[in-house]
């Protein structure tokens, strides 16, 4: 119960932020940015923005599909042009050859270390011996001076030049039947678990669908449908394929890896 009145408070604080950035917004007659969010508070302000109708908003995290995004609040008298306060930044090591190979956990933990809130970083998109990631601009250039090495590795941080941003992501195709397209059905083919033991996954809080929270595993899915499984990676629903002989359905998912 403790618990779940700390998680209704931390709610009701992150709504009251949101509200305070959109009459911000509309006071002042400026464009107004939140933090990068993660997937739970995405499907916080999802659930609100009614609240705050009386402006726009839009949604981006440096790149197209990106998990945490930053949010924009646009008074509706809005007559510039604006841009999202997001840098990429790549960290590479100083001698390619004796690089570790280093892992998301190793960059994100390299940038925390350094007393970075998590809520000032975006994505992380980890290549060959180096990494891309998305910052608020305003700590761009103590992160370029202070992160010197990751692990054991000597690296140097630097700005990403625009076209060194291509996410190559490593999925790999999963097929199989489900009676139906629910939620727990298609989770159970993705992640090769039981139905019945998914459904602890998504009472926790853990499932998301197209970046909001998933209350029920009854839920039915659509083609192109993104979900993520805290803890065991994300996959997108890519094509329904018809039914087998027994009136199973047919489906294709992308896992990304």
């Amino acid at each position: 119960i403790l618990g779940e009145t700390k998680m209704n408070r931390e709610e009701e604080l992150f709504k009251k932020r949101l509200k305070d950035l959109a009459s911000a917004a509309d006071r002042r007659g400026i464009a107004v940015f939140t933090d990068f969010m993660n997937l739970n508070e995405l499907n916080i302000f999802h659930s609100c923005t009614r609240e705050f109708g009386y402006v726009s908003y839009q949604l981006f995290g440096g790149y197209e599909h990106a998990e945490r995004q930053i949010a924009a609040f646009l008074p509706d008298a809005l007559s510039y042009s604006y841009d999202f306060p997001i840098i990429s930044l790549k960290i590479r090591p100083l001698q390619k050859k004796f690089a570790e190979d280093l892992s998301h956990r190793d960059y994100l933990g390299a940038l925390l270390n350094l007393g970075v809130d998590r809520s000032k970083i975006g994505d992380i998109l980890v290549g060959e011996k180096e990494a891309i990631f998305f910052c608020e601009e305003g700590i761009a250039p103590f992160l370029q001076q202070e992160l010197t090495r990751v692990r054991h590795t000597p690296v140097l941080v630097e700005e990403a030049a625009p076209d060194e941003i291509q996410v190559t992501e490593h999925t790999e195709v999963v097929r199989g039947t489900v009676s139906t397209v629910r939620l727990d059905s298609v989770m159970s083919v993705a992640l090769k678990a039981s139905r019945s033991s998914l459904v602890s996954l998504i009472e926790e809080g853990k499932v998301f669908v197209n970046g909001r929270l998933a209350t029920s595993n009854g839920c039915q899915l659509k083609e192109n449908d993104l979900i993520s499984v805290r803890g065991n990676g994300r996959f997108r629903l890519l094509t329904l394929g018809g039914q087998t002989k027994k009136g199973r359905c047919v489906i294709e998912i992308e896992k990304y890896l």
